[in-house]
């Protein structure tokens, strides 16, 4: 089995920890969105168990990926720091009993096997953090986004052409 691909259960129930950095190139969901392929995403996967005594993977995710600014479309860097709690099922109908038991909007429930997908799950949690429409607090000089923010309107324009 590869380092990143685990038995969930098992992982939780001995506690076992993994970490490691992969490339943005790497994860291609989230290369599809990057501006560029360079930058690595860390992360880290702890195995244990909820208070309650379910499965619980504890996981952080952090590093940066450069993506568009939607108002001046020049690269920006997003920085990823993410930590999350999943509690682990067997199978659908027990992963909504596990949600409605635990009643914590915190903690997630996923179904999982003897064949999780740790890297799966850093790409989707760096997608999560992915603004819908990234723009940079203050666009830098000389994109279009430095223009003023309320052009003048039709008629003003033709008013200043009369003069």
């Amino acid at each position: 089995m590869s380092q990143t691909i685990v038995d969930g259960f098992a992982f939780c129930r001995h506690g076992e920890q993994r970490e490691g950095s992969t490339a943005v190139a790497a994860l291609p969901r989230l290369a599809a969105e990057a501006s560029s392929q360079q930058g690595e995403v860390r992360w880290s996967f702890q195995g244990g168990r909820h208070p309650k005594g379910y499965p619980q993977l504890s996981m952080v995710v952090t590093g940066e990926v450069s993506l568009v600014c939607q108002r001046c479309l020049l690269p920006m860097l997003h920085s990823i720091d993410t930590q999350t709690k999943l509690v682990l099922a067997h199978d659908e109908p027990e992963a909504d009993a596990t949600e409605q038991a635990l009643d914590d909007d915190t903690i997630d429930v996923i179904v999982s096997g003897t064949a999780l997908d740790l890297l799966q799950l850093v790409e989707d949690e760096a997608l999560l953090s992915v603004p819908l429409s990234p723009r940079h607090p203050v666009c830098p000089d000389g994109g279009p986004a430095a223009a003023p923010d309320k052009p003048d309107s039709p008629f003003a324009v033709l008013q200043k052409l009369k003069k």
